[in-house]
């Protein structure tokens, strides 16, 4: 047995000299050493030798295993050495190359048509007001001459948290605080944020919209005083040749209400595809601050007056950029939102 140990150590050494890769060395460490290896299959016979002789072969036996062990240890670690040595030479960055362009950002168009909408204001002589996202139905309905069961509720019902307090469904609430602030001092303030309602997404509506609304109170404000602003405003936005039309309307927080149309930016108020042939498209709802609004918010409607218009900016940022799906400032797809980086 002995003699089969010995020669069974050259054999191995020998084979273990020609390896070419780790897979070939770990086929060589089976066939040697694991468990139904051949040096494995020597030692079973132990059993049939002597007590005098079993130290003897299982010493010899250890020392062939040790041999074979420190071979094949010696080979996987030069394996190791040369992938490694490989990966560094593969993997070496060239300093000479030219750096990696970095793709410039732009902000959002939303951001961008909120922002020129601000500046148009803040020129004007506006503040800037914000409030809570999460309202109660005080401020959201009840201070706007909207009582709990009003019909006009079913157009705002929205994501109530509890019975008295909701997502709110417009910025108004911002323009009650505000008045309530004030204590009975004049107001020109613009209301930007985000507002909620349950509506089913398509193409021009969302459960999730921003809006902008303005409130001037102060002693003799006119509807001509709000028309003026308006066709102000729409000027800067989309061009000194753009008019405006004031339709009738109803809102239970402004009387007299009207829907405002502005001449079509696409075709000038000839009529196309895109104004249905009228010349008009409807940008946003406005009118005097009705007199129990104002009561509400601290004043005496026979001494102060005032107006009050609200607009969604998705809807200017649509017409502005003739964009025909709201959906695409949501959806984060870089194709859509690159267009903006050159505006």
């Amino acid at each position: 047995m002995k003699e089969r140990l010995e020669a069974l150590r050259a054999e191995a050494l020998q084979e273990l000299q020609g390896v070419a890769g780790p897979q070939q060395l770990n086929d060589l460490r089976v066939k040697y050493l694991g468990k139904k290896g051949a040096l494995t299959e020597i030692l079973r016979g132990m059993g049939s030798l002597s007590a005098e002789e079993r130290p003897v072969i299982g010493q010899v036996g250890n020392d062939v295993r040790a041999a074979i062990e420190a071979v094949i240890e010696s080979k996987q670690a030069a394996f190791q050495q040369a992938e490694t040595e490989n990966r560094l030479r593969a993997e070496t960055v060239d300093v000479t190359l030219p750096g990696r362009k970095l793709g410039a950002g732009a902000v959002h168009p939303l951001n961008k048509v909120a922002q020129e909408i601000e500046d148009a204001f803040i020129g004007m002589g506006y503040t800037i007001a914000e409030g809570p996202e999460v309202e109660t139905d005080f401020f959201n309905f009840e201070a706007l001459n909207l009582p709990k069961n009003h019909p006009a509720r079913d157009m705002q019902d929205s994501f109530y948290v509890t019975d008295e307090i909701l997502m709110r469904t417009h910025t108004s609430p911002v323009q009650v605080r505000t008045m309530k602030a004030m204590n009975g001092k004049p107001v020109k303030v613009i209301c930007p944020g985000k507002v909620y309602r349950r509506d089913d997404d398509d193409a021009t509506h969302s459960f999730q919209f921003n809006q902008v609304e303005g409130l001037v109170i102060g002693p003799n404000i006119r509807m001509s005083d709000l028309k003026g602003t308006l066709l102000q405003f729409v000027q800067l936005m989309f061009g000194k040749q753009t008019q405006i039309r004031l339709r009738p309307s109803f809102f239970p927080f402004t009387e007299p209400s009207a829907e405002v149309d502005v001449t079509c930016v696409q075709c000038g108020g000839h009529g196309c595809r895109m104004c249905k042939q009228t010349g008009w498209l409807e940008i946003l709802g406005c009118g005097m601050v009705h007199p129990r609004v104002l009561e509400m918010g601290g004043y005496d409607p026979q001494e102060m007056s005032g107006f009050a218009f609200g607009m969604g900016i998705e809807r200017i940022a649509l017409l502005k950029y003739g964009i025909d799906d709201i959906r695409h400032f949501y959806t984060n797809d870089l194709r859509f939102l690159s267009q903006f980086v050159r505006m």
